[in-house]
């Protein structure tokens, strides 16, 4: 699995074109995992979202629910790769790109690589942004 920060796209259009072979695209994806960080926050839950495509189709999207569900493991990752097996009716996503608002811990990380996830990309973490103390 490849994993590639979209931090860079925030920064400077030429490092992320360097990194990232569609830019255009790439944020467009990005914006989608955006609105499910927004819809997690909407309930007061933790600021993460997540999409996976697969064949240029969104086919999985998951805001964090972690706090909403009372349940650790609820990260946005997990849930986008939940939604994406659901619908799909199958456990591996061969091919599928995780598209992620925040670095993905170690766990969503080895749920993409188990899912069959060939790329990740992820924005910056909240301490990143410059929010003091913010997790992951």
């Amino acid at each position: 699995m490849r994993v590639v920060a979209l931090a860079a796209i925030a920064l400077s259009c030429a490092v992320a074109r360097a990194q990232i072979s569609n830019p255009a695209l790439e944020i467009r994806w990005y914006e989608a995992a955006v609105q499910m960080k927004r819809l997690a926050e909407s309930w007061g839950d933790q600021p993460y979202g997540a999409v996976v495509v697969l064949n240029g189709q969104l086919v999985g999207q998951g805001p964090s629910r972690v706090i909403k569900d009372r349940n650790p493991d609820a990260h946005a990752e997990r849930e986008a790769i939940r939604d994406a097996q659901s619908r799909l009716g199958q456990q591996q996503l061969p091919g599928a790109i995780l598209y992620s608002t925040s670095r993905p811990c170690s766990l969503c990380e080895a749920a993409a690589a188990r899912a069959g996830v060939s790329r990740m990309y992820f924005g910056p973490s909240l301490t990143d942004a410059g929010i003091p103390g913010g997790p992951r």
